[in-house]
C-alpha cells in the first residue's frame, strides 16, 4: 500500500511540468529567504565577539553597516516572500485546475455501472474538497522541504566551521525526531484518508436529503433525517478527534526533542567555553541556529497536516483516474456513417459484472428501419437493460448487436449514441432556461431551431405561457415544471437531434391522463418515420406497434402483433387483459 502511495506521488509530479519556470523561481526565493534567515546569528556573533575581544572596534560605523546589510537582506526577503506567498500560490491553483479538469474529463468516460456503484456525494468530494488542498500541497510541499533542506544544510557547514564535534552532538538528535515524524505521519496519513471518505458519506447523506426533500416532508420524516445526519456528523467528529490526538502527541513529541537540543547546547556549549574550545559568541551563535533548526523542524510538523491533506487529495484523485471505463472504443473503431436504423440482437446474452445471475439470454430480434417495436412484461424481465445495450450503456457478455449490419462494438461510441435519441420516465433537466435544455438536443442550434422541435413536441404553447418564455429558469433538476412539462422539453430536445433510433422508457407511465395524452400524441409524431423501441407500462400506447415483445426471465416468450398476440390468449393477453380491467 505505501509503494502505491509514493507512486502516486510520482505520477503527481508531472502536473508541475507546465510551470516548471515558476517552481524554480519559487524554490530561489525560499532560498532567499532562508539565507537572511541563515545570516541573522552570524551578524549577532560577529558583534558580540567584537565586544567582547575588542571594544575599541565596536564602533558606529561598523555597527550600521551591519544593520544596513541586514536591513537589504530583509528587503530581499520581503520581496521573496511576497512572489512566494502570491505567485508560488496561483501555481499551486493552476495545478488543482488541472488536475480537476482531468477529472471531470475522466468521469465523463466512466460507464453507468461506476456511478451505479459510487455515491455522487463521494465523487463531488472528491472533485472539490479533495483538490482544495491540493493547491496548498502544490506550492508549499517543495517549497518546505527545501528551506528545510537548505537550513540543515547550511547550518552544519556554518557550525562545522566553528566546532565539528559540538555540531556533530547537535544534529544527532535531528535522525531520532525525523524517525517520529514518518511513524506519525503514516498514522496521520491513514486517519485523514478515513476523514474524507466519511465526509464524503456526509456529503451524500445531504444530498440524499435534499433531493428528497418532498418525501421527507410529506412523511413528516425530518427528525430521521436529522438522525442519520446525526450519527455521520458524529462519525466523522470521531474521526478528526482521533486525528488531532495523533497531531497532539506529534506536537508534544516535538516539543520534548527541542527542550533536549536546548539542554545538550547548554550543557555541552557551556563546558566547551570552559575548556576554551569555542568563545561564548561562538555559543550564542549556537544556541541562535538550535532556534532556527527547531524552527524549520516545527514548520514542517505544522505542514504534517497539510501534507497529509494533500497527499490524501492526490490518493483519492488518482483512485477515479484508475477506474477504467468499462466501455471503450476498440482500437479500430470507425465512425458508423448513416444510420437507416436496421437493427439485429444476434444470441445476445447480458450478466451484469456484479451478478452471477443471466438478465438476458438468447435474445434474438430482427428489426427493420422505421419499425416501432414495444418490449413489454413484469419488472425484472430486462426490457431496460435490453435498451442499454443498444448505445452501449454495457456491452452484451455474448453475441452481437449490429446496426445496418455493423457491430456497435466496432464503431465509436460517440457516433452511436449521436444516431440514437432517449426519452425517459424519469425526465432530466438541468439547471438553466427552456432553451438551454431543449438546445441540449443539438448545442449551436439556433432559436429558430429551437422552437420548431418545442412545436413539433407540442411544448410551445405552454413554454410561451411562462413568465420569461424560452428564457424562464427551470430550477434544479426542472422542480418549477410539471411532470408533462418537462417530459415534452425532453421530446422537444430529442426532436432537436432529429436521431434514426429512438428509445422510450416508458415515457409516459408517471403522467395524469391529461398529460399523458397530450404528451403521446407527441411521441407518436417523434417516433414516425424511426426505428423505434418503446418500453410499455400503459399497454393501451402500444396497440399500433409493428412488433410486440414479451420479455420475461426466460427471454422471449412471445412476439408479434397486438392482434396476433391476442389471438394467442398467451401471457400478453393475460397482460392486457389485466389492465384493460383495471382501467375501466
Amino acid at each position: 500500500m505505501q509503494q502505491k502511495k509514493n507512486g502516486n506521488l510520482r505520477r503527481f509530479l508531472p502536473y508541475y511540468k507546465k510551470y516548471v519556470w515558476i517552481l524554480i523561481f519559487d524554490l530561489f526565493c525560499a532560498g532567499l529567504t532562508t539565507a537572511c534567515a541563515l545570516v541573522l546569528p552570524m551578524i549577532v556573533r560577529a558583534i558580540t565577539s567584537k565586544g567582547m575581544n575588542d571594544l575599541a572596534g565596536l564602533t558606529l560605523t561598523y555597527i550600521f553597516r551591519l544593520g544596513g546589510l541586514y536591513a537589504f537582506l530583509k528587503l530581499v526577503d520581503a520581496a521573496a516572500t511576497f512572489f512566494m506567498a502570491s505567485i508560488g500560490h496561483i501555481m499551486g491553483a493552476k495545478i488543482e485546475t488541472d488536475m480537476r479538469h482531468d477529472l471531470f474529463d475522466h468521469l465523463q468516460e466512466l460507464s453507468f455501472s461506476y456511478f451505479a456503484n459510487t455515491k455522487v456525494g463521494q465523487i463531488m468530494a472528491r472533485i472539490t474538497t479533495d483538490l482544495f488542498d491540493v493547491t496548498e500541497f502544490a506550492h508549499h510541499c517543495p517549497e518546505e522541504y527545501f528551506i528545510a533542506l537548505i537550513k540543515i544544510i547550511g547550518t552544519f557547514v556554518i557550525l562545522s566551521g566553528i566546532s565539528v564535534s559540538l555540531t556533530l552532538i547537535m544534529f544527532a538528535v535531528i535522525p531520532i525526531m525525523l524517525v517520529f515524524l514518518f511513524i506519525f505521519n503514516r498514522k496521520l496519513r491513514s486517519q485523514q484518508m478515513r476523514q474524507r471518505r466519511q465526509i464524503g458519506e456526509v456529503n451524500s447523506q445531504v444530498e440524499d436529503s435534499m433531493l428528497g426533500i418532498r418525501v421527507v416532508k410529506s412523511f413528516a420524516n425530518e427528525d430521521i433525517e436529522r438522525k442519520k445526519f446525526a450519527d455521520g456528523n458524529s462519525q466523522f467528529f470521531s474521526l478528526k478527534r482521533e486525528f488531532y490526538f495523533i497531531m497532539g502527541w506529534l506536537d508534544s513529541t516535538s516539543k520534548f526533542f527541542d527542550g533536549i537540543m536546548y539542554i545538550l547546547m547548554v550543557v555541552v556549549g557551556a563546558v566547551y567555553v570552559m575548556h576554551g574550545t569555542i568563545s561564548p559568541a561562538d555559543l550564542v551563535a549556537y544556541l541562535l541556529y538550535v532556534s532556527t533548526l527547531i524552527e524549520s523542524v516545527h514548520r514542517i510538523i505544522q505542514f504534517t497536516e497539510q501534507f497529509q491533506r494533500g497527499m490524501t487529495g492526490i490518493d483519492r484523485f488518482f483512485e477515479v483516474i484508475d477506474a477504467e471505463p468499462e466501455i471503450k472504443d476498440a482500437p479500430n473503431a470507425k465512425e458508423i456513417g448513416e444510420v437507416k436504423g436496421d437493427i439485429k440482437f444476434d444470441d445476445v446474452h447480458f450478466v451484469y459484472s456484479d451478478d452471477e445471475k443471466s438478465v438476458l439470454a438468447d435474445i434474438n430480434i430482427d428489426v427493420k428501419a422505421g419499425e416501432n417495436v414495444a418490449l413489454v412484461g413484469p419488472s425484472g424481465g430486462g426490457k431496460t437493460t435490453l435498451c442499454n445495450l443498444i448505445p452501449r450503456f454495457y456491452d452484451v457478455t455474448e453475441g452481437k448487436i449490429t446496426i445496418d449490419g455493423k457491430d456497435i462494438r466496432d464503431v465509436t461510441t460517440k457516433s452511436l449514441r449521436n444516431h440514437i435519441g432517449f426519452v425517459q420516465q424519469d425526465v432530466y433537466l438541468f439547471s438553466g432556461t427552456v432553451f438551454e435544455n431543449i438546445q441540449y438536443g443539438k448545442p449551436g442550434a439556433s432559436r429558430e431551431e429551437v422552437i420548431k422541435a418545442a412545436k413539433q413536441a407540442g411544448a410551445h404553447d405552454f413554454i410561451t405561457e411562462l413568465q420569461d418564455g424560452y428564457d424562464t429558469y427551470v430550477g434544479e433538476r426542472g422542480v418549477k415544471l410539471s411532470g408533462g412539462q418537462k417530459q415534452r422539453i425532453s421530446i422537444a430536445r430529442v426532436f432537436l437531434k432529429n436521431p434514426p433510433i429512438l428509445i422510450l422508457d416508458e415515457a409516459t407511465s408517471a403522467l395524469d391522463n391529461e398529460s399523458e395524452r397530450i404528451v403521446q400524441e407527441s411521441l407518436e409524431k417523434l417516433a414516425k418515420g424511426r426505428t423505434t423501441f418503446t418500453i410499455a407500462h400503459r399497454l393501451t400506447t402500444i396497440r399500433n406497434a409493428t412488433k410486440i415483445l414479451v420479455l420475461t426471465e426466460s427471454g422471449i416468450v412471445e412476439q408479434g402483433t397486438h392482434q396476433e398476440l391476442m389471438e394467442k390468449n398467451g401471457i400478453y393477453h393475460n397482460l392486457y387483459s389485466a389492465y384493460s380491467d383495471m382501467h375501466k
